[in-house]
């Protein structure tokens, strides 16, 4: 065999993706229907999202028979009135409401996420004595729903006289089971014993190991936990609404809850539906601010230590 016609049996992908009768690559198309299936799926979930933005946008007549469609703007673009109405309506309700959703969600997900941390580190890198069967335990708490314990919750902080305070939506929303076994997990993997080990010889304690080695490597299950706690206080329903009496202590999703209520039972009188699909909208923006800003720590943290 030849020296060329070696070459021409063993020819490399790229000149086997041309055609030899044209000289021009040849078309891939076994990866158009997965990027087509992709595609659909970005459609499915971006439609509602665009929807709520167009609907922001309009009156209450034009909700219902507006020009534009359902999913396009009409001719009269009323954000900012729909905003300014949204803000002074009922002396303000909505700003006092998103405030305590900002603040239910900051305490109750940030204190999830320290629990988290330290419990799943714990578990993952401490033998003690029933550890096993705590952790089968957690497993066994994470199949539970959480609004199957709303009911127990609201009986055990009406005994200690917590119901109608803010304690009520914080302190429940400490407990994120899902979060410990998803730190005990990732710690597992990402945190060598060797590391832990070489440590301790160089004369660290515990406290230091765990601050200075141990935490930078688990920054991308950190922030993981903090978003899905945050988003899940945020976006929690039930248990506010099984707390709280007080129209001042309620959250965003409540208060609007509370808004179609009225609007359904006042049919003949003030329509305030574009109020309550506008502030749906702008109820949605600090969490994808938050998610935009934090995303960049999923990456990181992964070679931030190494084994010598």
């Amino acid at each position: 065999m030849s020296v060329l016609e070696a070459r021409r049996t063993d020819s490399s992908p790229r000149e086997r993706a041309v055609d030899p009768r044209t000289g021009r690559p040849r078309r891939r198309i076994a990866g158009i229907p997965g990027h087509v299936f992709l595609l659909i799926l970005v459609a499915y979930f971006f439609l509602p999202l665009w929807w709520l933005m167009v609907a922001s946008t309009k009156s209450t007549a034009g909700l219902f028979n507006g020009d534009g469609g359902a999913l396009w703007f009409d001719s009269d673009f009323n954000l900012w009135e729909n905003i300014v109405g949204l803000t002074t309506y009922n002396g303000g309700e909505y700003v006092r409401w998103m405030g305590n959703s900002a603040l239910y969600a900051l305490v109750g997900g940030t204190g999830a996420t320290v629990l988290a941390v330290l419990a799943g580190y714990g578990l993952a890198k401490y033998r003690f004595r029933g550890r096993n069967l705590a952790f089968a335990i957690l497993l066994g708490s994470v199949m539970i729903p959480s609004t199957a314990l709303v009911i127990p919750t609201f009986v055990l902080l009406s005994q200690v006289g917590m119901v109608n305070t803010i304690w009520a939506v914080i302190l429940p929303s400490l407990l994120n089971p899902f979060a410990v076994y998803l730190m005990r997990v990732y710690a597992q993997d990402a945190i060598p014993d060797e590391l832990l080990d070489a440590a301790r010889v160089d004369g660290a304690g515990e406290y230091r190991t765990f601050f200075q080695v141990c935490l930078p490597l688990l920054r991308p299950a950190v922030v993981t936990v903090l978003l899905l706690s945050v988003v899940s206080t945020w976006n929690n329903y039930f248990l506010p609404l099984a707390m709280l009496n007080d129209s001042r202590l309620f959250p965003i999703t409540v208060g609007l809850g509370v808004w179609q209520g009225q609007a359904i039972q006042n049919s003949g009188g003030q329509q305030i539906w574009n109020l309550m699909i506008t502030g749906a909208f702008l109820s949605i923006i600090p969490l994808i601010i938050a998610f935009l800003a934090l995303q960049k720590y999923w990456r990181g943290g992964l070679a931030l230590g190494s084994v010598k």
